[in-house]
């Protein structure tokens, strides 16, 4: 996985993250820049730890699937993806919360950072530096999510759904570009 494969898949699960920020600020009354603070370093903190869990349970199961990883790569992220674009055309629960909550934004931040932990376990099969990804993907989240809360404050929600759905559908492609490139012996 190249770095533009790396930024892509951040990209891909911070919109899930995005969503639920610009749903946040749009129903927000007060306190924007604190709010946006706070979700930033949630989100992309939880977006940042969960794959470095599932890497390290990858990392103890990496030569055993070494030869299907490939397959294994593609399921996962295409299930993530799936999830993804399936969830965007459901309702929104973050705006019948108390957004401000410090117990909210943390079940906002793991619920939206679960797709990562497979996304983990998917950068364990690759063997891509692990410190790096995970870097990558929790500063990009933590900015996705900062710039959400304003933009929420702008928008509303308008766009909360094609960020999420547009997540997916990135996922996907990388999955099926990893499985394609492996098959044909490109990767």
């Amino acid at each position: 996985m190249g770095i533009l494969e790396l930024l892509a898949t951040a990209l891909g699960l911070a919109m899930d993250a995005l969503a639920v920020s610009i749903a946040c600020g749009a129903v927000t009354s007060s306190g924007t820049v604190f709010l946006a603070l706070k979700l930033g370093l949630l989100f992309g903190f939880f977006q940042a730890f969960m794959p470095l869990l599932g890497w390290l349970a990858g990392t103890a199961v990496a030569q055993t699937i070494a030869p299907f990883d490939h397959w294994v790569a593609f399921a996962l992220l295409g299930i993530v993806g799936g999830h993804m674009v399936l969830e965007s055309f459901r309702s929104s629960e973050a705006k019948s919360h108390d957004t401000g909550s410090l117990y909210v934004l943390l079940l906002l931040a793991v619920a939206t950072s679960i797709d990562a932990l497979a996304v983990g376990l998917t950068l364990s099969v690759l063997a891509v530096p692990v410190l790096l990804a995970v870097s990558v993907i929790g500063l990009v989240t933590c900015g996705a999510s900062f710039a959400g809360v304003f933009v929420g404050r702008i928008v509303g929600g308008r766009f909360e759904r094609k960020a999420a759905f547009l997540g997916g559908v990135i996922l996907l492609i990388i999955g099926t570009r990893i499985l394609v490139d492996h098959l044909t012996g490109g990767g």
